[in-house]
C-alpha cells in the first residue's frame, strides 16, 4: 500500500444534520473534507468527476474479499478522475497501517477511531460504498456487487455489478438507475466506552469468568493471530468488538462451524454445549461486562509441534504454492511421493498448513496409479487470472480422476480448522500401500492478500508385529441411482428450475462389518443429505443428517463409536437438489439442465463410508439396488 499521510477536517457538524447523507441526491457538509484541502484531498482537485468512499475492516472477511476489487476499479476508471478512498472505521491509523500490511492497493485507507466519518456518511456496513459528485451530492450508496447472498455466504457466481454499473452510468452523464442497494458484511457497531479501572460487577455473567473459558475451549483455536479465523478473540476488547456477532452466530448454530444436524455421535463435534450457549447470549444481553481479571483463567497455550508426538513420517509440499489475493475459492492438489518399501497402515495424521489465514480445511488420499503425479507434472506452475501458481494441479472435485480399479486409490481422512492430531479407531488403520503418492487436496479461500502456503501431513503407522494385527479400513461407496422426483427414473440430470429434486441410492452389504467413518458429497446444487441403514429384520437408523448443504464445508465424519453392521444390512443415501433461480449457488442465471457428472458444474450424489470385516481385499463386499422395486415408494 503506498505511504500517505493523511488529516480530516471535520467542523459544522449541526450542517451534517441539515444535509443527510442517506438519501441520494443530498450534499454532505460543505467543509467535509479529506486531506484537509491539501494536495491529497480529493475535493480540491480539478479533474475530480466522483469521490468514492469505501468503508472498510481488515476483519471482516466480506470487506477483504473487496480490496483489491476496488483497486482494479480505481484501475479502470482513475483516468476519468475517479478517487478512492479506504475508510476504518473504530481503528487507529497505527493499526490499519499494521493491518494492510500485505495488500496491495492503490488508495489509501484512512483510520476513522471516533466514527467521525461514519456517522456524517451514515455507513452501516463494512463493506459500504458511497460514491459523490464533484458537488459532494451521494449518487450512489450500498454493495459493491451481488457477489454475497448473505454474510459468509457467496455465491456461485457475480450476475450484478452495482458499483461498476453506477459509476459508468454517472461517469457517461447518464441518470444512475440503481441509486440504493443494501449492504451485506459486518455492521459498524461503535465500542461502548469501557472504564480504565471497571467497578466490581453485580453482572450474573462476567467475560472473565464465565465468557472467556467458553472462547478458550471452542473459539480461540482459529480466532486469534495468523489462524483461520478472521478476527482474535483474546481480549476483552476482542469480544466486546465482536460481542453481538459472537451472540448470533453461536445462538444460530453458524458458529462454531458444525454441519451435522442429526445421526449418531462422532468425533470432533466443534458445537457448543445448550449452557455455554446461554452464557455467551446471556453476557450480551446484561451489558457485556468484563468483571474482575483475577477471575480469568491461564492463557491458553497453543502447541507449536506435532500434537501427538514426532510422526513416523513427515510428507511436504515442495515448493511454496502461491495464492492470488482475490477469486473465488482454490482447490488445488499436492502429490506427496511416499517412498515406502511396504505397505503400512495409518493409525494417525496431522495436518500442518503452512499458512493457516487461506487453509480451509484438506482432503487426504492416496493413489498408486501414478496418474495424480503426472495430472501435476502437466498442470506445471502457470499462473491463473487470480495469479495462483506452484506445484499441484487444480482439482475441485476430490483428486480429479476416478480409476478403473477402485482398490489403486482411497481416501486417508480429513482435516478442518480446529482439528489437531486424528487418531483411528483402536485396532484400526487406512492401509497406505507401497510406492503410493499421497494427495492432498487443499481448500484455500483467500483472505484478500497475495500470499503463500507450504502445506505438510504427519503420519503415524501401526506398530504390527506377533499378534499384533491392524484392521484395514476398506471403502464402500453408495452412489445416487434413481430420482423419487420422476419416478423412479435413473438419476441422470437435475432438471432447470426444479428446488426439491430428489435422488437416492442403496447398497446391501453383503458380509458382516464395522462402520468408522462417512463422508457425503455433491457439489453446488445440493441442499440437504442424510444417510440411514437398515439391518436384517430391524428397523431404520439414521447415520448422518445435513440439513443445510454447504458445498465449502465437506468433511470426513468419524463416527465415535463403531456401528455393527451385519450382513444383509441396507444402507441408503438420500439427497435433495435446488436448481431454481431462488438457489444462490446456482452456478447458471438462468437455471439450465445439469448433468450428473464429475465436472465442476456437474452433479453427483454419493456418500463414502469406511469399515473393517474379515475378509481380505481393499473393497467391502456388497451390492448397488439399481430397479426401481428395490424402492418402497
Amino acid at each position: 500500500m503506498r505511504n500517505w499521510s493523511f488529516c480530516l477536517l471535520f467542523t459544522g457538524w449541526i450542517a451534517a444534520y441539515f444535509f443527510p447523507a442517506g438519501t441520494t441526491g443530498a450534499a454532505i457538509p460543505g467543509d467535509f473534507a479529506l486531506g484537509a484541502g491539501g494536495p491529497l484531498d480529493p475535493f480540491a482537485r480539478p479533474d475530480t468527476t466522483a469521490v468514492l468512499v469505501a468503508f472498510l475492516s481488515l476483519d471482516c472477511p466480506v470487506a477483504r474479499d473487496y480490496l483489491e476489487p476496488l483497486d482494479r476499479l480505481l484501475t479502470d476508471h482513475g483516468g476519468k478522475g475517479l478517487r478512492v478512498i479506504g475508510v476504518v472505521p473504530g481503528k487507529s491509523q497505527a493499526e490499519v497501517d499494521q493491518a494492510t500490511k500485505g495488500f496491495r492497493m492503490g488508495y489509501p485507507m484512512m483510520a476513522d477511531p471516533d466514527f467521525l466519518i461514519t456517522g456524517i456518511l451514515e455507513a452501516t456496513t463494512t463493506p459500504e460504498v458511497v460514491l459523490l459528485n464533484p458537488g459532494k451530492e451521494v449518487v450512489y450508496r450500498g454493495r459493491v456487487d451481488n457477489k454475497y447472498a448473505a454474510r459468509l455466504k457467496p455465491r456461485a457466481s457475480v450476475s450484478r455489478h452495482d458499483l461498476r454499473e453506477a459509476l459508468t452510468e454517472f461517469l457517461e452523464g447518464k441518470p444512475v438507475t440503481v441509486k440504493v442497494t443494501t449492504p451485506i458484511g459486518c455492521l459498524i457497531r461503535p465500542l461502548p466506552s469501557v472504564p480504565a479501572q471497571e467497578e466490581p460487577s453485580a453482572a450474573k455473567v462476567t467475560f472473565y469468568r464465565d465468557v472467556l473459558p467458553v472462547l478458550q475451549r471452542h473459539c480461540q483455536e482459529c480466532h486469534r493471530p495468523g489462524e483461520a479465523g478472521p478476527f482474535s478473540l483474546i481480549t476483552y476488547k476482542d469480544a466486546l468488538q465482536w460481542a453481538d456477532d459472537i451472540r448470533d452466530f453461536t445462538v444460530s448454530g453458524r458458529m462454531p462451524p458444525w454441519k451435522p444436524t442429526g445421526g449418531v455421535k462422532l468425533l470432533h463435534d466443534r458445537r457448543l454445549g445448550s449452557m455455554e450457549v446461554k452464557v455467551l447470549a446471556d453476557w450480551v444481553s446484561q451489558g457485556k461486562k468484563a468483571g474482575d481479571p483475577l477471575e480469568a483463567p491461564k492463557s491458553r497455550v497453543f502447541p507449536n509441534g506435532w500434537s501427538m508426538g514426532e510422526p513416523d513420517l513427515v510428507l511436504t509440499v515442495g515448493d511454496d504454492f502461491h495464492l492470488g489475493a482475490n477469486g473465488s475459492d482454490h482447490y488445488r492438489c499436492f502429490v506427496l511421493p511416499s517412498g515406502l518399501t511396504r505397505d503400512r497402515h495409518i493409525v494417525g495424521f496431522e495436518v500442518r498448513p503452512g499458512n493457516p489465514e487461506v487453509v480451509h480445511h484438506v482432503l487426504n488420499f492416496f493413489d498408486t496409479t501414478g496418474k495424480a503425479r503426472a495430472m501435476a507434472g502437466v498442470a506445471g506452475s502457470e499462473k491463473n487470472p487470480s495469479g495462483d501458481h506452484g506445484p499441484g494441479y487444480v482439482s475441485v472435485m476430490g483428486i480429479g480422476f476416478t480409476p478403473e480399479d477402485p482398490s489403486t486409490v482411497g481416501g486417508l481422512g480429513g482435516w478442518a480448522p480446529g482439528m489437531r492430531g486424528v487418531r483411528a479407531h483402536e485396532g484400526t488403520g487406512f492401509l497406505l500401500p507401497k510406492g503410493s503418492d499421497v494427495i492432498l487436496q487443499v481448500h484455500y479461500h483467500r483472505n484478500g492478500k497475495a500470499v503463500r502456503d507450504k502445506t505438510r501431513i504427519g503420519l503415524y503407522f501401526a506398530r504390527e508385529g506377533g499378534t499384533v494385527r491392524t484392521q484395514s479400513l476398506k471403502s464402500l461407496v453408495i452412489p445416487g441411482v434413481l430420482s423419487p422426483s420422476d419416478g423412479y427414473v435413473p438419476f441422470c440430470r437435475i432438471p432447470a428450475g426444479r428446488k426439491d429434486y430428489q435422488v437416492t441410492g442403496k447398497v446391501v452389504v453383503e458380509e458382516d462389518a464395522r462402520l468408522y467413518l462417512i463422508a457425503p458429497h455433491m457439489h453446488m446444487l445440493g441442499a440437504r443429505v442424510r444417510c440411514t441403514m437398515i439391518p436384517p429384520g430391524g428397523t431404520e437408523k439414521l447415520i448422518l443428517a445435513i440439513d443445510e448443504w454447504d458445498y465449502a464445508w465437506q468433511e470426513v465424519y468419524q463416527l465415535a463409536e463403531p456401528l455393527q453392521v451385519p450382513a444383509g444390512t441396507v444402507i441408503q443415501v438420500d439427497a435433495v437438489f435446488d436448481n431454481s433461480a431462488a438457489n444462490p449457488f446456482n452456478p447458471f442465471s438462468p437455471p439450465r439442465n445439469v448433468p450428473k457428472g464429475e465436472g465442476t458444474h456437474d452433479e453427483m450424489l454419493f456418500a463414502f463410508l469406511r469399515l473393517t470385516s474379515a475378509s481380505p481385499g481393499a473393497q467391502l463386499k456388497s451390492r448397488v439396488l439399481t430397479q426401481p422395486g428395490d424402492y418402497p415408494r
